[in-house]
């Protein structure tokens, strides 16, 4: 058997950051009376900021317990009343859709009462001596204070606790809410709302605190974290990656990723996602947790790059993750929407052009691509429509290609394209950022693990789909569309799409020898796609030598320029192989 060496809990080691983290309420607590100790003022005012979903009442709790402040104000007092939020969202929530909704340009200061933060402003300004506590999402509208720390909490984890009825919504009480609506909720409108506001406060934080391990937070400077985050973009790192089961889940990652054995299946990996992953930065032998977009946010022309930067602002728009059907079944009949329909109906800027890269293949593996030639497009979305009123099962291999799918092969898939992956399959899924907007034509009659129907969006997609990418096409612009680009001692690179639609770049590189790279000002995401290991590396000395796994995804920052990547370890005289992606420029 082969020994599993991917790293699940990668993290960006600070510089100088050993005494720069504590963990537990009662060290946090005495970090915290230290630094009120160090201002010497009679009366001073401490602001916990929060991103939403993280535990205000457990926060509030133990702080007031330990720090015996002499006024304690918790900001959501001060919020609307839930009816009036409810009201204030709704515009962006699609009514009853389970999935869909318009991303909102709301701002937190909406969500209050100006009467209530009155109130409390002037409850604070009384105070003449002693602590002052201000608690909660929102904190900083009640008080600028005079030592702020941001509590914050990944959005994997809040996924998690949407789904063991924990936590609830902005401003609301919602936790008894089916946690898919909880999370199309956070996904189109709080994250957003909080995202806004914690922007600006980054460059304001003296203390960051980790709340992601309820039993075990942890208090960071908040200098010591801005310093590494200006470190991680000057090397290759790599995000914290997280998995899912799914509906027609695999095998596969619980041997190579060193998972659960036990567990039904894992589906997804989210490996390069910086919106959703977390980034963890090392103080010593602590590991503090924060969002990995905490770094777009406050790095985003050094990660970037300018050109990339200028175009879409602080947003990563590349994503990496796994789709695993080894010993599982089909994903579902799908399509993505076209540029110009995203804009107008969810209020994204561009779309999820995407491609599937094999990363490994059973001999029956295959994928579904492009249409036939001939089709009928109001017979297909008759068949469609049957089939998902409980009628005859849908044809797919009447309607769509079947094509054979061996391992490192590469299936490129503009908007607009039928496509899914077939089952006994390891995909390596290469793609624009907005993931969550993919319109279900056919899931193969089978139930979600929640035991209930998949959402189908027939309307949806059949507004999508471009029906001109019948077989000649599909076959001529989306299938191992290799072409040789550059060679040299020991090494070989390919273009290999992505097609002319999609503002994706993605080249492959075999090589037995070392590997000269450059970002080029622009950044880049990479996978190890063949080989236990290898070894990047900064010709001149920039960055400490990063080793990465067999599979694992990294990201090498726009300000990092020339690298090189060479086997490492057991991977010495054997070929190995990265796929990188890049934005086009």
């Amino acid at each position: 058997m082969r020994k599993p060496n991917y790293d699940k809990f990668p993290y960006v080691a600070v510089p100088g950051g050993e005494n720069a983290c504590v963990a537990g309420w009662d060290a946090i607590a005495t970090r915290l009376q230290q630094a009120i100790a160090k201002q010497n003022k009679a009366k001073l005012v401490l602001v916990v900021e929060c991103y939403t979903g993280v535990d205000e009442t457990q926060l509030l709790a133990e702080l007031k317990s330990r720090l015996k402040p002499a006024l304690v104000v918790d900001a959501r007092e001060s919020l609307l009343s839930p009816d009036k939020i409810d009201a204030l969202v709704e515009p962006f929530l699609g009514g009853n859709d389970p999935v869909f909704g318009f991303l909102s340009g709301l701002k937190l200061p909406e969500f209050f009462d100006a009467e209530r933060l009155w109130y409390y402003r002037t409850q604070v300004e009384k105070v003449t001596e002693g602590l002052v506590l201000v608690v909660g999402c929102g904190a900083r509208l009640v008080a600028d204070g005079d030592i702020l720390v941001y509590a914050d909490l990944a959005r994997w984890e809040a996924q998690l606790r949407y789904r063991r009825n924990e936590i609830s919504n902005l401003g609301v009480e919602n936790r008894t809410l089916a946690a898919n609506l909880q999370y199309k909720r956070a996904f189109f409108v709080d994250w957003r709302v909080c995202d806004r506001w914690k922007r600006p406060l980054i460059a304001q934080w003296d203390f960051v605190l980790d709340t992601n391990n309820p039993c075990e937070p942890k208090l960071a400077d908040g200098e010591a974290v801005r310093q590494g985050l200006r470190h991680a973009v000057t090397r290759p790192f790599r995000v914290v990656p997280f998995f899912d089961p799914a509906p027609w889940g695999g095998q596969w990652m619980k041997e190579f990723c060193d998972l659960d054995r036990s567990a039904k299946n894992y589906g997804w990996c989210f490996d390069g996602v910086p919106e959703e992953n977390s980034l963890l930065l090392g103080f010593g032998a602590a590991r503090v947790e924060i969002p990995s977009i905490d770094l777009v946010f406050d790095q985003p022309r050094a990660l970037l790059g300018e050109k990339v930067h200028a175009r879409f602002g602080d947003e990563f728009p590349i994503r990496f993750d796994f789709l695993d059907t080894m010993g599982g079944g089909n994903l579902s009949f799908q399509v993505h929407p076209l540029t110009e329909y995203i804009q107008q109906h969810f209020g994204m800027h561009y779309t999820q052009d995407e491609s599937y890269y094999m990363l490994d293949a059973g001999p029956d593996a295959s994928v579904y691509l492009g249409l036939k030639t001939g089709v009928e497009p109001t017979a297909m979305i008759r068949d469609l429509e049957i089939a998902q009123a409980g009628g005859t099962p849908f044809p797919a291999e009447k309607h769509s290609n079947k094509i054979p799918a061996k391992k490192h092969d590469h299936f490129l898939i503009p908007a607009g394209t039928v496509h899914c992956s077939g089952a006994e399959s390891m995909v390596l899924e290469i793609s624009a950022t907005p993931y969550i907007f993919t319109f279900k034509l056919w899931d193969w009659a089978r139930l979600g693990l929640d035991g209930k129907p998949r959402p189908i969006y027939l309307e949806h997609g059949a507004a999508n789909i471009d029906w001109s990418r019948t077989t000649e096409w599909t076959q001529r612009n989306l299938v191992n569309c290799f072409e040789p680009v550059a060679s040299g001692d020991g090494w070989r690179e390919e273009r290999t799409g992505l097609h002319e639609r999609e503002f994706i770049e993605t080249r492959r590189h075999w090589f037995t020898k070392t590997v000269p790279h450059d970002t080029r000002g622009g950044v880049h995401m990479l996978n190890l796609v063949e080989g236990e290991e290898a070894l990047v590396e900064s010709p001149t000395g920039a960055f400490e030598q990063f080793i990465v796994h067999y599979a694992e995804t990294f990201i090498v920052p726009a300000a990092v320029g020339k690298y090189t990547i060479r086997p490492h370890g057991p991977s010495v005289g054997r070929e190995c192989a990265t796929m990188l992606a890049f934005v086009r420029t």
